[in-house]
């Protein structure tokens, strides 16, 4: 049977530790309760929790979409007062990642030793986040946890959503470009080697484009190893360079400033700050935390300096308005209704109105993104074969006008 180290107020007021055996948690619990102890802590020992700890290294975390499965469940059990202790406990039973559920019994645990929920939750940083347990704990301070975890869920399926359209952007010119190298790579490693043979002996009257494929056709078919590490080795330094803070400015930098998709990435970025901040708000989440929050969920380097700085102006008695005014990263007609939300109070409901439109936004020109990546790619790919095809077949009208000669 597993032992359990509690920390209780007995009747007199004095503070008192100890272990005791006990089937679940709940049973320890309630052996506690039935002697007269107010609890203060109980969990297992450090055997238990130990093998409970190693079991969470197995596999991989959950992701968002077990969070916000979750959330939507704990909603509707917790609407149909079913209590939270119980609600967990069902959860936890139909739940099939093998992390998550370890995770939620941890969290029934911590629950049902007298935990706040919210605190079950930050165990957990890295799943659930700060927004979302800012969220819940601000729900346990002025009730309502219901509502919340059906706010928290629809802001994460939106938030789901979006991520899916824009990697589904992705999708089209990313096979469209692999297509690309694959064709050019099979094109001069394979069928220009065994074309060239038939011009053995006349490479000097070969023309100069035909003269430069055949150049790189030889380095890629001898010196292939070489490209290899050298793609490897380019790869791992973007990696390394995109972790340093000029590298993630710079990247940060250039998706707001190539063409094509400078508007995609400006609307994403606008959307999710005002939802996060409009969602804990409404939550009645500190103004303070909110712009901290919303800062280091904005996704990008520049939107993060801007709610920085728009912190540092609240905390010196200023209105939110008044840094966003002189920042090109938002726009004006978005900076004026910011403004006119604080001056009549309804700032949540402005920022989830104005969230609500780069939302639709976003999804406008997350299509005419695909719509002009698509011929964009068929016509890179067909000039990059058609230019291929042509330094072969410029030989043969070459030799075919000397030999006519």
């Amino acid at each position: 049977m597993p032992s359990y180290k509690y920390e209780a107020k007995d009747q007199t007021g004095k503070t008192i530790s100890g272990v005791l055996t006990a089937g679940t948690l709940a049973e320890a619990s309630a052996q506690l309760r039935a002697s007269g102890k107010f609890i203060l802590a109980l969990q297992p020992t450090s055997d238990v929790v130990r093998r409970r700890n190693d079991g969470l290294r197995l596999g991989f975390g959950p992701g968002t979409k077990e969070v916000q499965n979750f959330t939507a469940q704990l909603a509707v059990m917790i609407k149909a007062g079913i209590s939270l202790r119980a609600a967990l406990e069902g959860i936890c039973e139909q739940t099939e990642h093998p992390r998550m559920r370890k995770m939620l019994e941890q969290i029934r645990r911590d629950v049902e030793s007298g935990k706040q929920f919210s605190d079950a939750l930050a165990r957990y940083p890295k799943t659930f986040g700060t927004l979302y347990i800012n969220m819940i704990r601000a729900s346990e301070m002025s009730g309502g946890l219901a509502r919340m975890l059906e706010r928290i869920a629809a802001y994460l399926a939106q938030q789901i959503e979006t991520v899916s359209m824009v990697r589904g952007a992705m999708i089209y010119p990313g096979i469209i470009g692999g297509l690309a190298v694959f064709t050019t790579i099979f094109l001069l490693t394979w069928v220009l080697p065994r074309f060239m043979t038939i011009f053995e002996g006349k490479e000097h009257a070969l023309p100069a484009p035909t003269k430069m494929l055949l150049a790189l056709s030889n380095f890629m078919v001898n010196y292939w190893w070489v490209l290899l590490i050298g793609t490897a080795v380019g790869i791992w330094g973007l990696f390394m360079i995109l972790k340093t803070a000029w590298g993630r400015l710079t990247f940060d930098k250039l998706k707001l400033s190539v063409p094509l998709f400078k508007k995609l990435f400006r609307a994403l970025y606008i959307s999710r700050s005002l939802h996060t901040m409009g969602q804990l708000i409404n939550a009645g989440v500190p103004m303070l935390d909110t712009i901290n929050i919303t800062a280091e969920i904005s996704g990008n380097t520049l939107y993060r300096r801007l709610w920085k700085n728009v912190l540092a102006s609240v905390k010196q008695g200023k209105k939110i308005a008044a840094p966003l005014q002189s920042s090109p990263l938002l726009p004006k007609s978005v900076v004026q209704m910011i403004g006119a939300g604080e001056e009549s109070g309804k700032l949540g409901e402005v920022l989830d109105e104005v969230s609500e439109f780069y939302a639709r936004e976003l999804k406008s020109v997350i299509k005419s993104v695909t719509a002009m990546i698509e011929p964009m790619m068929i016509v890179l790919m067909g000039s990059i074969v058609g230019f291929i095809a042509m330094s072969i077949i410029l030989p043969i009208f070459k030799l075919s006008s000397i030999m006519a000669k």
